[in-house]
């Protein structure tokens, strides 16, 4: 079933032969993993890039006071990785944890590669990623320094309710950088 997800998602952001599709997926392996389980630590190179066909991962750093900052999260039916440390191949600022029990299929880097050398269309897959990543992070960014903890709050529930729904408010803070005490009394108001 994780593959036929797998290949839905290829299948809407690119166009591939069925020979193509089938050696695409001949590379991604399955991976099932329990809550708390971490993937990648801080300090590791990232080598891997996940497809979540079920659970959540979430992507932390520990920042210059020693609070734990969640920088992504993602669900079903998206792609994941450490993605500065995947692409220089330097050791990765950021951990990778599993928040729910999950089932993946990870590729390797050098796969990765290889298929962007073997099927051109992946490069094509892999520019629509980086440019999905992109907006995420610019977006977020921004809504760091242009709106306060009650919008940022707004927009969450506005573009993934998910986080809120299925998330412990620690996560749920930490994502919207704000305080446990101010999510629950943000939660009483909207």
């Amino acid at each position: 079933m994780i593959y036929d997800q797998l290949t839905l998602y290829i299948n809407k952001s690119i166009t591939v032969t069925d020979h193509d599709l089938k050696t695409i997926l001949s590379y991604f392996k399955p991976l099932k993993q329990n809550k708390n389980d971490l993937l990648l630590s801080q300090g590791e190179i990232s080598q891997r890039t996940y497809f979540v066909g079920k659970g959540c991962l979430r992507f932390f750093f520990i920042n210059e006071e020693g609070k734990d900052v969640t920088r992504y999260i993602t669900f079903e039916n998206q792609f994941a990785t450490a993605l500065v440390s995947f692409i220089t191949k330097l050791p990765s600022m950021e951990s990778i944890q599993v928040i729910e029990k999950s089932e993946l299929l990870y590729i390797n880097h050098d796969d990765f590669n290889h298929l962007m050398k073997i099927i051109p269309q992946w490069r094509e897959f892999y520019c629509l990623y980086l440019e999905k990543a992109y907006v995420n992070n610019t977006n977020r960014l921004m809504s760091f320094t242009t709106m306060d903890a009650l919008e940022r709050y707004t927009q969450l529930l506005k573009v993934n309710p998910k986080i809120v729904k299925r998330l412990p408010n620690k996560v749920v803070a930490s994502y919207i950088n704000i305080s446990q005490e101010t999510l629950s009394r943000l939660k009483s108001k909207v």
